[in-house]
């Protein structure tokens, strides 16, 4: 059984990488979506994960419990070793990652790709606004940030969602299997 890719989705903030990921795994029900560990209260919306404290996530760190961690925008990330063993059955999965893991992520995982969602910065204005949580300065930053490039010499699929969701769903659906969809 070959081993099963792990996806990493990327893109700025108000991109809609959750909802993205989220309609994917729909239509395409072998994925797996990877739960991430946050130290993010619990609650928030948008993506599923397990929130944790601070002191708890150092605890993982110290015991090897991440296949990759990272911290942004204030928080700690991290993707745990469980994901191997989904890979090991061959399936392939789906991770919110940040761009400045990506390489970190590629050197811990053989069968590595990106998913990198895009769309213009008025767009990303406006969704960033409609989310309330953050201040014109932080959208300004945010924005800012959007513009950055990956690291290169990865495998790369670019993936605009500037549309509607379930167009773009279709076109994720057919860039990441485009032989079964």
């Amino acid at each position: 059984m070959t081993e099963g890719r792990l996806i990493a989705v990327v893109g700025p903030s108000g991109v809609g990488k959750d909802s993205v990921m989220q309609g994917v795994v729909a239509v395409m029900p072998k994925l797996h979506l990877v739960r991430r560990i946050i130290t993010r209260a619990p609650g928030l919306g948008g993506e599923d994960y397990h929130a944790v404290t601070e002191a708890q996530f150092q605890d993982l760190v110290i015991n090897g419990a991440f296949a990759v961690h990272w911290g942004a925008h204030g928080l700690f990330y991290g993707i745990t070793q469980t994901v191997r063993d989904q890979l090991n059955r061959g399936s392939d999965c789906l991770a919110n990652f940040s761009r400045k893991a990506l390489r970190t992520g590629a050197d811990a995982f053989p069968n590595f790709g990106v998913l990198n969602i895009t769309a213009k910065p008025e767009t990303l204005a406006a969704r960033l606004n409609a989310r309330g949580r953050e201040t014109e300065r932080d959208i300004a930053r945010r924005l800012a940030e959007a513009a950055k490039p990956l690291p290169d010499g990865l495998d790369v699929l670019t993936l605009s969602n500037d549309g509607p969701l379930n167009q773009t769903i279709a076109r994720a659906a057919r860039l990441l299997h485009p032989m079964s969809v």
